[in-house]
């Protein structure tokens, strides 16, 4: 059932975010798999410092796409909800989720209580 703390035009807002934010996820997922691939140890062309350097932006690299794809994901969870009529409620209390929480995280899953438990566990 469709949370009946939504109207129409806020749920095609919050809809339009997490499509515009899969998007922009999907892009940066295929543009960053260039900065995450194996630096060369070659030491004739690259001196120590800047192999460290490399290295460390690799991984810096490797867990922003990381992040990037767990947000994906809770974003086309969100999506899927949205499209089940399951949208906008807490996944833990099954509370409706207020439209300021959404409007600011579309994908939230949690109340903002269930949110702060969850934390402080």
């Amino acid at each position: 059932m469709p949370n009946p703390d939504l109207d129409a035009r806020q749920l095609e807002s919050l809809r339009s975010a997490l499509e515009k934010r899969r998007g922009e996820l999907e892009l940066l997922l295929r543009s960053g798999t260039d900065a995450s691939a194996p630096v060369t140890l070659d030491q004739q062309s690259v001196g120590r410092v800047s192999r460290i350097d490399a290295i460390q932006q690799q991984q810096m690299a490797r867990a922003s796409q990381q992040q990037a794809r767990q947000t994906l994901r809770r974003v086309e969870l969100a999506l899927g909800r949205m499209a089940d009529g399951d949208y906008g409620y807490c996944q833990h209390c099954g509370e409706t989720i207020a439209y300021a929480r959404l409007e600011a995280q579309p994908f939230a899953s949690l109340c903002v209580d269930c949110q702060q438990n969850s934390e402080t566990r």
